[in-house]
């Protein structure tokens, strides 16, 4: 049986509309996508709010067109700039002649979290366990039946902004379309796009987008750190704009087009003048303007980094993704060797839609699928008891 989801991406330059058919191997076929570009937002607020109806409107139009079918329902994405992660440690004793973790301790694990995070504003979409500790052993995400005497765990809430809940059911509404539901953009995309083995050695997933930056840190199944940065692509393609005194829809395709590093073989760039004529910048003069911003980036990167607070290791992998720097040759490797670390790019999880700007979008349908593909499987035993605990 083949189930259609409708899911609703909002971005800093663009609103990503996907339709999916699911089976029940859980196989997903995206058969329908709108990209329709806008201002965005900054501060959590609409640079230009009267305009995100019609962007929202054309790009679920779009997505329509090309599956051939129509859809009532929506579930939307929340950015992470409209969100704030919230994780507590929390610990019961173990109780019985032979003390060993039952479902019921995980369950009062869950509760005591749950009461700590009720007098945070917002809504919680999202939570879910980083580990467990029986005694001083292992952390785990198992630790049903192991003897001993304490239990702790690091729960994460995902607490999204009432305003962005609230003010996107009604937009869906003013064009047609019913909110199905919210789920948290930035943990699609780090379950998605991270491995098991990868969390377990807590992993740190930067995604530079158009007008922000979002740095994740994800350790089992939870981000335990998230933090929005004021600074993205677009504040390249603005500087150049100024500096180049150029359009800005050339000045992003020189960003585009800019590759990082000596190896670099572009040393010139064209750009189209409205009276026909075309000017050409040298490597020199872009480099000029673009790279004291892009290292801007990077140091705030390495700063917010430092300041959360989480502990990286050896082979704590760090991943790089979105459209801001990611696509440039060169780009990864310039944040690499700022960061002192290697740096990887996502691993692709899809032909359609392949390309690093999508990576959130495809993380939220597939956070979406999982979620309801868990609901109404209804599982029962060890599997379906944590299930139950982390879709919560």
């Amino acid at each position: 049986m083949r189930s259609t989801i409708s899911v609703i991406d909002f971005g800093t330059s663009k609103i990503v509309a996907l339709i999916a058919e699911v089976s029940a191997r859980q196989r997903c076929d995206i058969i329908g996508a709108g990209t329709t570009p806008y201002d965005g937002y900054a501060n959590a607020r609409w640079n230009n709010g009267a305009a995100v109806n019609e962007a929202l409107a054309t790009a679920i139009a779009t997505a329509e067109e090309q599956a051939r079918a129509s859809v009532k329902s929506v579930f939307a994405g929340v950015p992470g700039q409209f969100s704030k992660v919230y994780s507590f440690e929390v610990k019961v004793d173990l109780q019985g002649a032979d003390p060993h973790v039952s479902s019921r301790d995980i369950s009062a694990l869950f509760a005591l979290a749950d009461e700590q995070v009720q007098g945070i504003p917002g809504t919680p979409i999202h939570r879910s366990p980083a580990w467990f500790v029986v005694d001083d052993g292992k952390k785990t995400l198992e630790p049903l039946n192991q003897h001993g005497n304490e239990l702790r765990a690091l729960i994460s809430y995902v607490v999204a902004d009432r305003f962005f809940i609230e003010d996107i059911t009604q937009r869906l509404l003013a064009v047609g379309k019913t909110a199905a539901g919210f789920f948290s953009t930035p943990m699609g995309e780090a379950m998605l796009f991270i491995s098991e083995t990868d969390r377990d050695r807590t992993a740190l997933l930067i995604d530079i987008g158009y007008l922000n930056t979002d740095i994740m840190a994800v350790e089992g199944d939870a981000i335990i750190f998230h933090k929005t940065l004021p600074l993205g692509g677009g504040h390249i393609a603005a500087d150049l704009a100024y500096g180049l005194e150029v359009p800005l829809e050339s000045a992003e395709q020189i960003k585009r087009s800019f590759e990082f590093g000596p190896g670099s073989t572009k040393t010139s760039f064209d750009v189209l003048l409205s009276n026909g004529a075309t000017q050409t910048f040298t490597r020199d003069k872009v480099s000029e303007i673009l790279l004291p911003r892009a290292d801007e980036i990077c140091d705030a990167i390495i700063a917010a980094v430092k300041e959360s607070g989480v502990r990286l290791g050896n082979w704590s992998p760090v991943y790089l993704t979105g459209g801001g720097l990611s696509i440039n040759k060169g780009g990864r490797e310039y944040l690499s060797e700022k960061m002192e670390r290697p740096v990887r790019e996502l691993p692709r999880k899809a032909v359609k839609l392949s390309s690093a700007i999508y990576s959130s979008s495809l993380g939220l349908l597939d956070l979406i699928i999982d979620t309801k593909n868990t609901a109404s499987a209804n599982q029962s035993g060890i599997k379906g008891f944590f299930r139950s605990l982390i879709s919560g």
